[in-house]
């Protein structure tokens, strides 16, 4: 397994911003442990949240389309991060994060002024966890949200697991479109693809296994804590990889693909189910009990990032994830995220109640931003 073990737990000392969304130009220098963005609805408090995950991952948490996070009316934006080790003393441990966007063209992204020559190169550098109110989706979407949730978390210490993921929908790919020709297909071309998308999907399934199985027990116990031990909870994981070698159950249903003009088989078809006290979640529960287990998920993920990482923090991004919950599990919730476990955290919402019980409970170094229409206070 390859793992980022070159790195230390990075702390964002200083995050720029210009052209990035609804945010004109802002310079914020940050707490090493605790900043909170304060302020009414659609201010963009968020977009600061997913400036700060653009960083970690090269892409916005909410827009796939770059071009579209140009600040309306603007030619270009930029985004830069000031990161320093937090065991670290002299500035040379300092490493600035930037990405800068024209319209029209394609977005630079580099480390100290060097641009990568792949963006897969950088995933897992900074790792990181964010909670947001589209995590409904894990529950309530279909299977290819909780598939990302997989790779998004494996390919953060893992980077020969996402090249697997990569040739295997590249393979995939073709044999879809061999499926969809008029003209029968040639089988020996056909085979190859096959041979590939077996060979990869069961190595990607060997490392979803691994995965899920260390990731439920952790879960589990965060959601006994945040719900206090109100319900049980459990993760399945679902593969065709379940049933035989994998290249025996795609080949065995060739024609019916071809029929269908797609894979029906594969681990491209992969999913978790989730479920509350033996029923699938999905069916069963609140709207608060649903909310309860994505943030349980997600903190599992955080545990399980820092564990994989040698101990390396993640920064943890919460976005508005007090809404729908009773006082007792928002009670927890700040319990656990004053805790020392935690390293730079960065959390948004509307009402300050929420955010002062947090601070009450911690006796770390925080910041206050106030959000006002793309505008920010300190």
């Amino acid at each position: 397994m390859h793992t980022y073990s070159y790195l230390c737990t990075m702390i964002l000392e200083k995050l720029s911003l210009i052209n990035y969304k609804n945010i004109r130009e802002a310079m914020l220098v940050l707490s090493p442990k605790i900043n909170c963005m304060i302020g009414r609805n659609g201010v963009g408090k968020t977009n600061i949240l997913d400036a700060v995950y653009f960083l970690s991952f090269c892409h916005s948490a909410s827009n796939p389309v770059d071009s579209m996070l140009i600040r309306h009316g603007e030619e270009f934006m930029l985004i830069e991060g000031t990161y320093k080790a937090d065991s670290a003393s002299s500035s040379d441990d300092t490493t600035i994060i930037s990405c800068g966007l024209k319209k029209g063209t394609k977005k630079h992204f580099q480390r100290n002024k060097k641009e990568y020559r792949r963006l897969s190169e950088h995933i897992g550098m900074i790792p990181l966890v964010m909670i947001s109110p589209s995590d409904a989706m894990l529950i309530e979407g279909g299977s290819e949200e909780r598939r990302r949730l997989m790779d998004m978390v494996i390919s953060q210490y893992d980077r020969a697991y996402m090249e697997s993921v990569n040739r295997y929908n590249k393979a995939l790919q073709q044999r879809n479109s061999m499926l969809k020709q008029e003209e029968e297909p040639d089988p020996e071309i056909m085979s190859l693809w096959e041979e590939q998308m077996a060979m990869e999907g069961e190595r990607i399934y060997e490392r979803r296994r691994v995965f899920v199985n260390e990731l439920t027990p952790i879960f589990q116990r965060y959601y006994e804590c945040i719900s206090g031990n109100r319900e049980q909870v459990a993760i399945e994981y679902v593969s065709h990889c379940q049933r035989g070698p994998l290249l025996d159950v795609i080949q065995r249903d060739r024609q019916k693909d071809r029929i269908m003009g797609f894979s029906l088989h594969g681990t491209h078809r992969d999913d978790l189910v989730f479920s509350l006290s033996g029923h699938p979640i999905k069916r069963e529960g609140s709207q608060g009990q649903h909310k309860t287990f994505a943030i349980a998920l997600k903190l599992a993920q955080f545990d399980f990032l820092k564990r994989t990482n040698g101990g390396n923090t993640p920064l943890l991004l919460l976005d508005d994830i007090f809404d729908k919950l009773d006082s007792s599990r928002v009670e927890q919730i700040v319990k656990l995220v004053a805790g020392e476990e935690f390293g730079q955290i960065f959390i948004t919402d509307t009402n300050r109640e929420h955010l002062d019980q947090i601070l009450e409970a911690t006796s770390h170094d925080y910041k206050i931003f106030q959000v006002e229409g793309g505008e920010i206070d300190v």
